[in-house]
Protein backbone atom coordinates (compact mmCIF):
# COMPACT_ATOMS: atom_id res chain seq x y z
CA UNK A 1 0.00 0.00 0.00
CA UNK A 2 1.08 3.66 -0.71
CA UNK A 3 2.09 5.31 1.64
CA UNK A 4 -0.77 7.49 3.44
CA UNK A 5 0.29 10.93 4.43
CA UNK A 6 -1.15 13.42 7.09
CA UNK A 7 -1.44 15.96 4.64
CA UNK A 8 -3.90 13.80 2.46
CA UNK A 9 -6.66 14.11 5.15
CA UNK A 10 -6.58 18.27 5.59
CA UNK A 11 -9.35 20.65 4.60
CA UNK A 12 -9.45 24.12 4.91
CA UNK A 13 -12.09 25.01 8.09
CA UNK A 14 -13.51 28.38 8.73
CA UNK A 15 -13.20 29.36 12.35
CA UNK A 16 -17.00 30.42 13.06
CA UNK A 17 -17.80 26.59 11.90
CA UNK A 18 -16.35 25.34 15.11
CA UNK A 19 -19.68 25.06 17.21
CA UNK A 20 -19.34 26.90 20.58
CA UNK A 21 -22.35 25.96 22.64
CA UNK A 22 -24.44 22.93 22.32
CA UNK A 23 -28.24 23.46 21.22
CA UNK A 24 -30.96 23.67 23.13
CA UNK A 25 -32.25 20.15 21.40
CA UNK A 26 -29.96 17.56 21.19
CA UNK A 27 -31.87 16.01 18.31
CA UNK A 28 -32.63 19.48 16.72
CA UNK A 29 -28.85 19.23 14.76
CA UNK A 30 -28.15 18.56 10.94
CA UNK A 31 -27.25 15.24 9.82
CA UNK A 32 -25.39 14.88 6.50
CA UNK A 33 -26.54 11.35 5.15
CA UNK A 34 -23.60 9.55 3.16
CA UNK A 35 -24.00 6.64 0.85
CA UNK A 36 -20.50 4.99 1.20
CA UNK A 37 -20.63 3.44 -1.71
CA UNK A 38 -20.87 6.07 -4.30
CA UNK A 39 -20.59 9.31 -1.93
CA UNK A 40 -23.84 10.67 -2.62
CA UNK A 41 -25.24 13.42 0.09
CA UNK A 42 -28.32 14.22 1.80
CA UNK A 43 -29.32 17.05 4.16
CA UNK A 44 -31.52 16.02 7.28
CA UNK A 45 -32.66 16.69 10.78
CA UNK A 46 -30.70 14.27 13.20
CA UNK A 47 -34.31 13.15 14.55
CA UNK A 48 -34.72 11.84 11.16
CA UNK A 49 -31.94 9.46 11.91
CA UNK A 50 -34.89 7.04 12.83
CA UNK A 51 -36.23 7.01 8.89
CA UNK A 52 -32.94 5.38 7.81
CA UNK A 53 -33.02 2.61 10.56
CA UNK A 54 -34.56 -0.87 9.51
CA UNK A 55 -35.80 -3.55 11.98
CA UNK A 56 -32.90 -6.10 12.79
CA UNK A 57 -30.65 -3.28 12.89
CA UNK A 58 -28.31 -2.71 16.29
CA UNK A 59 -27.24 0.59 17.58
CA UNK A 60 -23.70 0.70 19.14
CA UNK A 61 -23.87 3.32 21.83
CA UNK A 62 -20.50 3.89 24.33
CA UNK A 63 -22.25 4.53 28.08
CA UNK A 64 -18.79 5.88 28.87
CA UNK A 65 -19.31 9.23 31.77
CA UNK A 66 -17.28 11.82 31.38
CA UNK A 67 -15.53 12.98 34.42
CA UNK A 68 -15.43 16.91 35.75
CA UNK A 69 -11.87 16.20 35.82
CA UNK A 70 -10.45 20.28 35.18
CA UNK A 71 -9.35 21.19 38.44
CA UNK A 72 -8.48 24.57 39.03
CA UNK A 73 -6.23 24.99 42.68
CA UNK A 74 -3.21 26.79 43.67
CA UNK A 75 0.32 26.06 44.95
CA UNK A 76 0.01 25.84 49.04
CA UNK A 77 3.88 28.04 49.64
CA UNK A 78 2.91 30.32 46.95
CA UNK A 79 -0.61 30.84 46.11
CA UNK A 80 0.23 30.77 42.31
CA UNK A 81 -2.95 29.17 40.03
CA UNK A 82 -2.23 25.84 38.87
CA UNK A 83 -4.64 23.66 36.64
CA UNK A 84 -4.75 19.64 36.92
CA UNK A 85 -6.58 17.84 34.54
CA UNK A 86 -6.93 13.88 35.51
CA UNK A 87 -6.08 11.50 32.72
CA UNK A 88 -6.22 8.39 34.50
CA UNK A 89 -7.18 6.40 37.97
CA UNK A 90 -3.94 4.80 38.96
CA UNK A 91 -4.35 3.35 41.98
CA UNK A 92 -7.52 4.96 45.35
CA UNK A 93 -6.47 8.11 45.33
CA UNK A 94 -3.29 8.15 42.87
CA UNK A 95 -4.29 9.76 39.03
CA UNK A 96 -1.80 10.46 36.68
CA UNK A 97 -2.59 14.29 35.61
CA UNK A 98 -1.53 16.68 33.13
CA UNK A 99 -0.56 19.57 35.07
CA UNK A 100 -0.20 23.44 33.68
CA UNK A 101 2.30 24.96 34.29
CA UNK A 102 4.35 22.16 34.79
CA UNK A 103 7.23 23.58 35.56
CA UNK A 104 5.86 24.92 39.23
CA UNK A 105 4.77 20.94 39.88
CA UNK A 106 7.82 19.42 40.91
CA UNK A 107 7.69 16.33 42.78
CA UNK A 108 6.99 17.10 46.41
CA UNK A 109 4.08 20.24 45.15
CA UNK A 110 1.43 21.14 47.21
CA UNK A 111 -1.52 22.03 45.48
CA UNK A 112 -4.77 23.07 47.26
CA UNK A 113 -8.38 23.24 45.57
CA UNK A 114 -11.87 24.89 46.65
CA UNK A 115 -10.50 26.33 49.65
CA UNK A 116 -8.56 22.83 51.21
CA UNK A 117 -11.48 20.53 50.87
CA UNK A 118 -9.44 18.35 48.09
CA UNK A 119 -5.73 18.48 48.73
CA UNK A 120 -2.78 16.86 46.23
CA UNK A 121 0.65 16.11 46.77
CA UNK A 122 2.36 15.84 42.64
CA UNK A 123 4.60 12.14 43.80
CA UNK A 124 6.41 11.96 40.27
CA UNK A 125 6.82 13.26 36.78
CA UNK A 126 5.81 9.93 34.31
CA UNK A 127 5.50 9.37 30.66
CA UNK A 128 5.48 12.97 28.50
CA UNK A 129 5.83 15.19 31.20
CA UNK A 130 2.43 13.91 33.26
CA UNK A 131 2.33 14.10 36.96
CA UNK A 132 1.08 11.20 39.61
CA UNK A 133 -0.67 13.39 42.19
CA UNK A 134 -2.30 11.42 45.58
CA UNK A 135 -5.31 13.29 46.60
CA UNK A 136 -6.50 13.99 49.56
CA UNK A 137 -9.74 14.66 50.90
CA UNK A 138 -13.17 14.00 53.39
CA UNK A 139 -16.07 12.13 51.82
CA UNK A 140 -16.06 10.53 48.54
CA UNK A 141 -13.75 11.82 46.09
CA UNK A 142 -16.43 11.54 43.30
CA UNK A 143 -18.29 13.83 45.58
CA UNK A 144 -15.80 16.15 46.07
CA UNK A 145 -15.16 16.26 41.98
CA UNK A 146 -18.39 16.90 41.21
CA UNK A 147 -18.37 20.25 43.68
CA UNK A 148 -15.09 21.35 42.48
CA UNK A 149 -14.24 19.73 39.32
CA UNK A 150 -15.50 21.39 35.68
CA UNK A 151 -15.86 19.62 32.44
CA UNK A 152 -12.60 18.74 30.18
CA UNK A 153 -14.16 20.60 26.83
CA UNK A 154 -11.39 20.41 24.27
CA UNK A 155 -9.03 23.40 23.76
CA UNK A 156 -11.37 24.87 20.72
CA UNK A 157 -14.31 25.28 22.79
CA UNK A 158 -13.77 29.02 24.28
CA UNK A 159 -17.40 29.41 25.64
CA UNK A 160 -18.09 28.01 29.50
CA UNK A 161 -20.07 25.34 29.58
CA UNK A 162 -23.48 26.30 31.82
CA UNK A 163 -24.01 23.15 31.92
CA UNK A 164 -22.36 20.48 32.53
CA UNK A 165 -24.70 17.62 31.90
CA UNK A 166 -24.35 18.61 28.04
CA UNK A 167 -21.23 17.29 27.44
CA UNK A 168 -22.70 14.34 28.78
CA UNK A 169 -25.20 11.39 26.37
CA UNK A 170 -28.73 11.39 28.34
CA UNK A 171 -27.38 7.62 28.70
CA UNK A 172 -23.60 7.83 30.24
CA UNK A 173 -23.41 5.22 33.01
CA UNK A 174 -19.98 4.69 33.94
CA UNK A 175 -17.25 7.04 34.81
CA UNK A 176 -14.11 7.18 33.49
CA UNK A 177 -13.78 9.87 30.37
CA UNK A 178 -11.25 12.62 30.28
CA UNK A 179 -13.87 13.58 26.70
CA UNK A 180 -17.25 12.62 25.78
CA UNK A 181 -18.35 10.41 22.85
CA UNK A 182 -19.96 13.65 21.54
CA UNK A 183 -21.68 11.36 18.50
CA UNK A 184 -23.89 10.83 21.40
CA UNK A 185 -25.26 13.91 22.37
CA UNK A 186 -27.37 14.20 19.81
CA UNK A 187 -29.79 11.52 21.35
CA UNK A 188 -32.55 12.15 23.70
CA UNK A 189 -34.14 9.69 25.66
CA UNK A 190 -37.18 10.24 23.39
CA UNK A 191 -35.48 9.37 19.79
CA UNK A 192 -33.84 6.25 21.90
CA UNK A 193 -37.33 5.14 22.14
CA UNK A 194 -38.76 5.75 18.60
CA UNK A 195 -35.60 4.02 17.78
CA UNK A 196 -36.21 0.77 19.92
CA UNK A 197 -40.15 0.72 18.78
CA UNK A 198 -38.77 0.05 15.17
CA UNK A 199 -37.30 -2.70 15.95
CA UNK A 200 -33.35 -1.68 16.71
CA UNK A 201 -31.81 -3.23 19.15
CA UNK A 202 -29.49 -1.07 21.07
CA UNK A 203 -26.33 -2.79 22.53
CA UNK A 204 -24.09 -0.56 25.40
CA UNK A 205 -20.22 -0.83 25.10
CA UNK A 206 -17.83 1.36 27.34
CA UNK A 207 -14.52 2.79 26.20
CA UNK A 208 -13.11 5.52 28.65
CA UNK A 209 -11.97 8.11 26.25
CA UNK A 210 -8.78 9.51 26.70
CA UNK A 211 -7.20 12.68 25.86
CA UNK A 212 -4.93 11.16 23.40
CA UNK A 213 -8.00 11.70 21.34
CA UNK A 214 -7.17 14.99 20.62
CA UNK A 215 -3.48 14.33 20.27
CA UNK A 216 -2.68 16.00 16.87
CA UNK A 217 -0.92 13.43 14.16
CA UNK A 218 2.57 14.45 13.67
CA UNK A 219 4.39 12.05 11.68
CA UNK A 220 3.69 13.17 7.94
CA UNK A 221 3.64 9.66 7.34
CA UNK A 222 0.54 8.63 9.44
CA UNK A 223 1.97 4.75 10.29
CA UNK A 224 4.64 6.27 12.46
CA UNK A 225 1.82 7.57 14.68
CA UNK A 226 1.21 5.95 17.89
CA UNK A 227 -2.45 5.84 19.66
CA UNK A 228 -3.30 5.80 23.48
CA UNK A 229 -4.31 3.05 25.17
CA UNK A 230 -7.91 3.13 26.36
CA UNK A 231 -10.12 0.83 28.17
CA UNK A 232 -13.04 -1.02 27.11
CA UNK A 233 -15.34 -3.34 28.00
CA UNK A 234 -18.12 -5.42 26.34
CA UNK A 235 -20.62 -7.29 28.43
CA UNK A 236 -22.25 -10.80 27.18
CA UNK A 237 -25.42 -8.61 26.65
CA UNK A 238 -24.12 -6.10 23.83
CA UNK A 239 -22.08 -9.02 22.56
CA UNK A 240 -25.20 -11.32 21.87
CA UNK A 241 -27.00 -8.34 20.67
CA UNK A 242 -24.64 -7.57 18.16
CA UNK A 243 -23.64 -11.29 16.99
CA UNK A 244 -27.88 -11.65 16.16
CA UNK A 245 -28.19 -9.01 14.22
CA UNK A 246 -25.15 -10.16 12.12
CA UNK A 247 -26.50 -13.62 11.93
CA UNK A 248 -29.41 -12.29 11.12
CA UNK A 249 -28.41 -9.73 8.19
CA UNK A 250 -28.91 -7.05 10.32
CA UNK A 251 -26.44 -3.85 10.30
CA UNK A 252 -24.16 -3.22 12.68
CA UNK A 253 -24.12 0.79 13.04
CA UNK A 254 -21.86 2.33 15.76
CA UNK A 255 -22.52 5.76 17.28
CA UNK A 256 -18.92 7.45 17.59
CA UNK A 257 -15.60 6.44 16.29
CA UNK A 258 -15.05 5.15 20.38
CA UNK A 259 -18.12 2.66 19.69
CA UNK A 260 -16.31 1.51 16.86
CA UNK A 261 -12.79 1.60 17.99
CA UNK A 262 -14.64 -1.16 21.19
CA UNK A 263 -16.07 -3.31 18.62
CA UNK A 264 -13.32 -3.50 16.48
CA UNK A 265 -10.43 -4.30 19.27
CA UNK A 266 -13.05 -6.85 20.50
CA UNK A 267 -14.29 -8.56 17.48
CA UNK A 268 -12.68 -11.95 16.37
CA UNK A 269 -11.48 -12.46 13.34
CA UNK A 270 -14.65 -14.14 12.12
CA UNK A 271 -16.47 -10.84 13.41
CA UNK A 272 -17.77 -12.04 16.46
CA UNK A 273 -17.78 -10.81 19.72
CA UNK A 274 -17.45 -12.01 23.48
CA UNK A 275 -17.56 -10.53 26.63
CA UNK A 276 -14.49 -8.60 27.34
CA UNK A 277 -12.58 -6.16 28.97
CA UNK A 278 -9.08 -4.67 27.71
CA UNK A 279 -6.73 -1.41 26.76
CA UNK A 280 -6.80 -0.88 22.80
CA UNK A 281 -4.36 1.01 20.96
CA UNK A 282 -6.36 0.32 17.40
CA UNK A 283 -6.01 2.81 14.68
CA UNK A 284 -8.30 2.50 11.77
CA UNK A 285 -7.05 4.36 8.36
CA UNK A 286 -7.94 3.25 4.83
CA UNK A 287 -6.94 -0.12 3.78
CA UNK A 288 -8.66 -1.37 7.18
CA UNK A 289 -10.70 -4.43 6.35
CA UNK A 290 -13.89 -3.61 9.70
CA UNK A 291 -14.72 -6.94 11.21
CA UNK A 292 -18.05 -6.19 12.08
CA UNK A 293 -19.35 -2.31 12.13
CA UNK A 294 -21.14 -1.65 8.57
CA UNK A 295 -22.24 1.93 9.22
CA UNK A 296 -21.15 4.49 11.33
CA UNK A 297 -22.70 7.75 12.86
CA UNK A 298 -20.28 10.80 13.86
CA UNK A 299 -19.43 14.09 14.25
CA UNK A 300 -17.55 16.16 12.12
CA UNK A 301 -13.88 15.76 12.91
CA UNK A 302 -10.71 17.89 12.90
CA UNK A 303 -8.52 17.91 9.67
CA UNK A 304 -5.61 15.37 9.46
CA UNK A 305 -7.22 13.77 12.88
CA UNK A 306 -6.89 10.22 13.60
CA UNK A 307 -10.91 10.14 13.82
CA UNK A 308 -11.21 12.03 10.14
CA UNK A 309 -8.86 9.00 8.98
CA UNK A 310 -11.30 6.26 10.40
CA UNK A 311 -14.14 7.92 8.93
CA UNK A 312 -12.45 8.01 5.66
CA UNK A 313 -11.08 4.21 6.12
CA UNK A 314 -14.75 3.53 6.27
CA UNK A 315 -16.47 5.71 3.34
CA UNK A 316 -13.65 6.34 1.05
CA UNK A 317 -11.36 9.44 1.48
CA UNK A 318 -12.28 10.88 -1.76
CA UNK A 319 -16.77 10.62 -0.37
CA UNK A 320 -15.59 11.64 3.12
CA UNK A 321 -13.23 14.95 1.72
CA UNK A 322 -16.28 15.89 -0.59
CA UNK A 323 -18.45 15.33 2.11
CA UNK A 324 -16.99 17.78 4.42
CA UNK A 325 -16.48 20.13 1.99
CA UNK A 326 -20.50 20.45 1.00
CA UNK A 327 -21.02 20.65 5.01
CA UNK A 328 -18.72 23.79 4.76
CA UNK A 329 -20.74 25.25 2.04
CA UNK A 330 -23.82 24.70 3.68
CA UNK A 331 -22.52 25.99 7.22
CA UNK A 332 -22.43 23.17 9.08
CA UNK A 333 -21.31 22.98 12.85
CA UNK A 334 -18.20 21.09 13.25
CA UNK A 335 -16.69 18.98 16.17
CA UNK A 336 -17.70 18.57 19.68
CA UNK A 337 -21.34 20.33 20.02
CA UNK A 338 -21.62 20.38 16.14
CA UNK A 339 -23.73 18.31 13.59
CA UNK A 340 -23.77 14.55 12.62
CA UNK A 341 -22.84 12.74 9.52
CA UNK A 342 -24.97 8.89 8.78
CA UNK A 343 -22.60 6.79 6.51
CA UNK A 344 -24.65 4.23 5.41
CA UNK A 345 -25.53 2.05 2.45
CA UNK A 346 -29.04 3.30 1.60
CA UNK A 347 -30.60 6.24 1.47
CA UNK A 348 -34.45 3.73 1.54
CA UNK A 349 -36.60 4.41 4.70
CA UNK A 350 -36.69 1.58 6.50
CA UNK A 351 -40.15 -0.01 7.39
CA UNK A 352 -41.88 1.45 9.84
Amino acid sequence: MNELRKSDFYFDLPQELIAQDPLEDRSNSRLLLLDKKDGRIEHHIFREIVDYLRLGDCLVLNDTKVLPARLMGVKEDTGAAIEVLLLKRKENDIWETLVKPGKKAKPGTQIVFGEGSLRARVLEVVEEGNRLIRFSYEGIFEEVLDRLGEMPLPPYITHKLQDKSRYQTVYAKYEGSAAAPTAGLHFTKELLSSIEAKGVSIAYVTLHVGLGTFRPVKAENILEHHMHSEYYQVTKEAADKINRAKEAGGRVICVGTTSCRTIESAAGEDGRLQECCDNTEIFIYPGYRFKVMDCLITNFHLPESTLVMLVCALAGRENVLHAYQEAIRQEYRFFSFGDAMFLTDSFTKGNK
